[in-house]
């Protein structure tokens, strides 16, 4: 596919945008869509293989378009006008892919009224909206960080109609993407990736138009916030004042999403100048950390609000799906042990392990961050991070697929992750997971097998061909 003519790339994402588009207007997340709904019942319904066809033929027209040049942009000036073309047709549909922008919303509108939506559910209020939320989200804490509390609550006191803050919830989205195109050619030129092929997989991937600009996820703008504290960080290494303000920018992040703290740790490797060292790291490391902890922390007192959007995130275990390994592997379990009469729950045991793999993974991907490039490992600690999490939706990858894009020497893993990902979820938010686990658990559970037989071979031959005499000539 490579001799595929750019200007035809161009246009078939641009028609699987719009039909897209067109699949959302007719039955996206719409405010009186069914909150039960399963793929038999869209089909059966009004417009339903019309709905269906649309969308899956416009995703993959999307995803081919953009697979087709993921090594070859022509320059950066054309994927960005590109990406911006094929996003037009998402800033004027009706939600689509999720109904999170609701929930957003409802919890703006507590917050509005001084309740918080850390210590009670939006029914508490109850929010003007309820019936537009999915049901399992009424009753539990919101598990957003307090600067996208504070953000929900002005969202909703502007606008006061469910429309409005439709509309501002998608700005604030676009606004995250366009601070992503801003700053991440500074990450890609520190890494010696090229601009252009660095905007267009980050920019143009069906998961962008969908679930960040139709969807209007936060994760957009914890991202480009992310991007850009570290594009700051890069851009001075050494330099106290610039670290304070990337430090700064990368505490905003985590105050939107708490995930950014991820990236932390590495940033304040990224600020060294020369090699590394604990006098460096403390010596320039020392303001990004600083900046970042305190203005989270900041934050969170300025708003009013506690720490409760830890007690939030705990709320995604209620979610079962097979897209996260660690939950497939636990539900692979259970069938195994069916058979013998067993029911057993091996949930909080694999998603349990998990997490201590997770932990052991990000200290020694810092480790081995200190004498190799910290942007690169960063991108590696996330991509831990979405893998072994107890939950995976599809805009979750674009965390680490903003920085493998301007890092990763090889693009083929990380964008048929992306690919895979765009065809999760129909049009108005139905995960198909939900109804392939029996299939979809076990071969998710294999494909683990397999990956870590590999990566485990990787790390052997690696450590052979690094003990190996150099031959004399």
């Amino acid at each position: 596919m490579t001799d595929v003519p750019h200007h035809l790339v161009r246009w078939t994402g641009l028609a699987g945008s719009i039909m897209l588009s067109v699949a959302a207007f007719l039955g996206g997340a719409l405010p009186s869509g069914d909150l039960r709904p399963n793929p038999v019942k869209i089909w059966l319904g009004p417009n339903g293989p019309l709905i269906i066809g649309l969308w899956l033929f416009g995703t993959a027209a999307m995803a081919v378009a953009w697979w087709t040049l993921r090594d070859r942009v022509p320059s950066a000036r054309w994927a960005l006008v590109t990406a911006g073309l094929w996003a037009l047709p998402f800033l004027v549909t009706p939600p689509m892919g999720s109904r999170d922008v609701y929930a957003y919303a409802c919890q703006g509108a507590s917050y509005a009224n001084g309740i918080s939506p850390y210590e009670y559910g939006v029914s508490t209020l109850p929010c003007p909206w309820l019936d537009t939320m999915s049901y399992i989200w009424r009753d539990t804490p919101a598990p957003y960080g307090p600067l996208f509390v504070v953000l929900s609550g002005a969202v909703v006191a502007a606008t006061g109609s469910l429309v409005g803050s439709i509309a501002l919830f998608r700005a604030l989205a676009v606004a995250g993407v366009v601070l992503t195109a801003a700053c991440l050619p500074v990450l890609a030129r520190r890494c010696g990736v090229p601009v252009g092929r660095a905007l267009w997989l980050a920019l143009a991937s069906p998961l962008v138009g969908v679930h960040l600009i139709a969807g209007a996820h936060n994760d957009a703008l914890m991202v480009g916030l992310m991007v850009a504290g570290l594009a700051v960080v890069v851009a001075r290494p050494g330099r106290p004042w610039p670290l304070l303000v990337g430090g700064v920018v990368l505490g905003l992040a985590a105050a939107i999403k708490v995930t950014a703290v991820v990236v932390v740790p590495f940033a304040a490797l990224a600020a060294i100048t020369g090699g590394f060292s604990l006098r460096a790291l403390l010596r320039h490391g020392t303001p990004v950390v600083a900046g970042a902890v305190t203005t989270l922390f900041g934050v969170t007192l300025a708003a009013g609000l506690d720490l409760g959007w830890i007690t939030g995130l705990s709320h995604g275990n209620e979610v079962v799906a097979w897209t996260s390994p660690p939950t497939a592997i636990g539900q692979t379990a259970g069938y195994l042990a069916l058979p013998f009469g067993q029911h057993i729950d091996a949930l909080p045991v694999t998603r349990g392990i998990a997490v201590l793999v997770l932990a052991g993974l990000l200290v020694w991907l810092w480790f081995r961050a200190r004498h190799r490039d910290p942007l690169w490992h960063a991108a590696l600690a996330l991509t831990a991070t979405v893998a072994l999490a107890p939950l995976f939706h599809p805009w979750y990858w674009f965390w680490p697929l903003a920085l493998l894009a301007a890092t990763a020497q090889r693009t083929w893993w990380f964008s048929a992750v992306t690919v895979v990902s765009a065809f999760l979820v129909l049009a108005d938010g139905t995960g198909l997971p939900r109804y392939t686990k029996t299939v979809g658990a076990p071969l998710m559970t294999l494909f683990v097998i397999v990956v870590t037989i590999r990566l485990v071979r990787s790390a052997k031959e690696a450590r052979a061909a690094a003990r190996r005499p150099v031959p004399v000539e």
